[in-house]
C-alpha cells in the first residue's frame, strides 16, 4: 500500500523532537516506521533548522510555496506560531494538500470556519493535533466510564497546572504574553482538558463559568483559571489550568496532570496522562490510572499502548487513503470553549453558552 506523504511546515524543537523524531517514526532507533504516512521534507522561517531536518534524512524546502509546487507531497503538517496557524493552513489547503495542523486551530473562530470550509470544499482532510485523546490510559478512562465502573458520574476535574513564566525568558514567550496567540493556560492547556473530557464522557460542553486565579505572577496573561463546565445532558465538571503552580518539581508536574472522575460508586484518578507522553519506557515518569472504592485502591491496566503522535498522523492518513476526509469541527469548538472561558471570566464568572 502506498503510503501519503507529508512535509512540515516550521520545524522548531516540538516539530523535530515530537512531530518528526515521534509521530512520523524518523527516530529508527525508537520507532518502526509508519504503515500509512511518511514524511520526507521540511521547512522554517530559519535557515539554521535545516541541519535537523537533513539530519533525519528529510527534503528541505526553501519555502513552503516549493512545498504546495511539489505534486509528491499529498498533505503538510504545520508547526508554525500559533498567529500563523490559518493563513499557512489556508494556503495548503488551497494550493490542493491535506493538513495536520498544531492546537489551536486558529486563533479566531472565523479564521477556523474558513479553515473547515475550504477543506470542505475541496474535498481534502483538515485535522487537528488532539493528541491526548490517542493516550492508551484516556481510552481506558473512557471504556470504564462507558462500563459503569464508577456508577452514575456526577462531577469531575480535570487538570493541567505548573509552573511557567516566573523566569524572565519564560515570561516573554506567547505563552505568557500574549493573549491574542492563545497564550495564557486557558489557550494553552485548558484546551487540551476540555476536549479530553468530551472525549472521555461521549458528550459535547454546552456551557462554562470562570473565573481567573488570584494574580501573582508578573505576565501579561492570566496566572490560571478555574472553570466550571456543563455536559450536553447536565453533568457538570471543572477544569484547573495554571502557570502559577510549583508542585515541586518535574516528577510532581508531570503526575499531576492528570483528572478526576466520580462517581457513586468509585473514583477514577489518572496521573500524567494529560501531557505528550505516550507511556513507552525511558519516559520521565509513569502513567498510571487508578480506581478507588472508598479506599480500596486498584491500578487499572491500559490496553495497547501506542504513541499518540504517530496514532493522530495514521488516522489523517487513512482518512485520505480511504477518501473519508476528517473535518475538524471539534477544533472550532474548542475554540469557542476558550473564547467562552475569557468571556466569562471578564464578565464576573457568568454562565456563557456556547453556540
Amino acid at each position: 500500500m502506498s503510503k501519503v506523504k507529508y512535509a512540515v511546515i516550521g520545524f522548531g524543537g516540538i516539530a523535530e523532537n515530537r512531530v518528526a523524531k515521534e509521530g512520523f517514526a524518523c527516530d529508527k532507533s525508537r520507532f518502526a516506521p509508519l504503515e500509512k504516512a511518511e514524511l520526507t521534507g521540511a521547512t522554517d522561517m530559519n535557515p539554521a533548522r535545516r541541519a535537523a531536518a537533513e539530519a533525519l534524512g528529510l527534503k528541505w524546502y526553501e519555502n513552503m510555496e516549493e512545498i504546495f509546487a511539489d505534486p509528491t507531497i499529498q498533505a503538510v503538517y504545520v508547526a508554525t506560531n500559533n498567529r500563523s496557524h490559518a493563513p499557512v493552513a489556508l494556503a495548503a489547503l488551497q494550493a490542493g494538500k491535506h493538513v495536520i495542523v498544531e492546537k489551536p486551530i486558529a486563533t479566531t473562530i472565523s479564521d477556523a470556519q474558513k479553515m473547515i470550509d475550504t477543506a470542505a470544499e475541496k474535498h481534502l482532510s483538515l485535522s487537528v493535533d488532539h493528541m491526548m485523546v490517542y493516550n492508551a490510559w484516556n481510552i481506558k478512562a473512557k471504556e470504564e466510564v462507558e462500563a459503569g465502573a464508577l456508577g452514575k458520574v456526577n462531577d469531575s476535574c480535570f487538570h493541567m497546572e505548573f509552573a511557567y513564566g516566573y523566569d524572565p525568558a519564560e515570561a516573554a514567550t506567547w505563552r505568557c504574553s500574549n493573549i491574542a496567540e492563545m497564550g495564557g493556560p486557558i489557550g494553552d492547556v485548558a484546551s487540551h482538558c476540555f476536549y479530553v473530557a468530551e472525549y472521555i464522557f461521549g458528550k459535547k460542553i454546552t456551557k462554562l463559568a470562570a473565573v481567573y486565579l488570584p494574580k501573582v505572577m508578573t505576565i501579561k496573561a492570566e496566572d490560571g483559571a478555574y472553570i466550571k463546565f456543563f455536559l450536553e445532558d447536565g453533568t457538570q465538571g471543572s477544569v484547573k489550568a495554571a502557570f502559577s503552580e510549583l508542585r515541586g518539581g518535574l516528577s510532581g508536574t508531570l503526575t499531576n496532570l492528570g483528572f478526576e472522575i466520580y462517581g457513586d460508586q468509585a473514583a477514577l484518578r489518572s496521573y500524567g496522562s494529560m501531557f505528550q507522553l505516550s507511556g513507552h519506557p525511558g519516559e520521565p515518569v509513569k502513567i498510571r490510572l487508578e480506581l478507588d472504592r472508598c479506599g480500596n485502591v486498584t491500578e487499572i491496566a491500559p490496553g495497547k499502548i501506542q504513541n499518540i503522535y504517530q496514532t493522530l498522523i495514521e488516522h489523517h492518513a487513512d482518512s485520505i487513503l480511504q477518501g473519508k476526509f476528517i473535518n475538524a469541527e471539534d477544533a472550532l469548538h474548542n475554540l469557542k470553549l476558550c473564547a467562552a472561558s475569557h468571556e466569562s471570566a471578564l464578565n464576573g464568572g457568568k454562565i456563557v453558552e456556547i453556540r
